[in-house]
């Protein structure tokens, strides 16, 4: 019997996972980070305990174990994503100052992201598709993980208005619902129609907004990576 070739992915998930934590836990860290990895290509629903055996060298059996059912590993997939997704956006922003400069950079953070995601796949869009209309515990943890993040994408707007770089009358709750429709439609345009230029159009429209809410004094773009829209968007 043919033995499986070497998987570099499988590889690289089980020797980012070798911390100083029992075997056990390293395993199943490690899993999860190969499922994440299969889930950003297929979706959630195309995760499989068969598949992740196969992508990992280990028997079917031993993937189970680790979590006992397909939902299970589903959720802690969620769970992984969003603990990388807030390590990666959120807490580097929170360097910045409140108000604009800490709004600026959770955008530019979230833009960095999405930038990888384009050609990948992100999974709180694509799970939105697949669990949009199937209640339970996958999209209850999915729905949580984006209001979480959303709640806190929120709290930074509402500071800003509070350190007076927005109007007063600004609505938080718009400028919030503005941002996340133009990353929800940079993914359409970009990753689904292919439209070239999508990047920069959704940085013209960040500023955009930031001009329309913003006290005037504090609306020109501050010169920090990515902070502002690229010079072909300006043209």
């Amino acid at each position: 019997m043919q033995t499986s070739s070497p998987n570099p992915a499988a590889e690289r998930a089980l020797a980012s996972a070798a911390r100083l934590q029992p075997k056990g836990q390293q395993t199943k860290a490690a899993i999860v980070d190969a499922a994440l990895a299969l889930a950003s290509q297929v979706g959630l629903e195309g995760l499989s305990i068969g598949a992740l055996a196969e992508v990992m060298h280990m028997s079917k059996s031993g993937v189970f174990s680790h979590f006992g059912s397909r939902e299970e590993l589903q959720i802690s997939v969620i769970r992984e994503y969003y603990r990388r997704f807030e390590e990666e956006v959120f807490q580097p922003a929170l360097a910045q100052p409140r108000g604009l400069p800490r709004l600026r950079a959770l955008f530019a953070n979230w833009m960095k992201r999405v930038s990888l995601e384009l050609q990948s796949g992100c999974i709180f869009i694509s799970g939105a598709v697949e669990f949009d209309d199937r209640p339970g515990p996958v999209r209850d943890a999915l729905a949580a993980s984006v209001q979480a993040w959303l709640g806190a994408f929120h709290r930074a707007i509402v500071l800003a208005r509070q350190e007076q770089h927005l109007r007063p009358d600004a609505d938080e709750r718009q400028i919030a619902f503005e941002i996340h429709g133009l990353i929800l439609g940079l993914h359409y345009e970009d990753r689904f129609l292919k439209n070239p230029g999508s990047i920069d159009r959704a940085w013209l429209a960040f500023e955009g907004i930031v001009e329309r809410y913003a006290l005037p004094a504090l609306t020109a773009p501050k010169q920090t990576p990515r902070s502002k829209p690229p010079a072909s968007a300006r043209r």
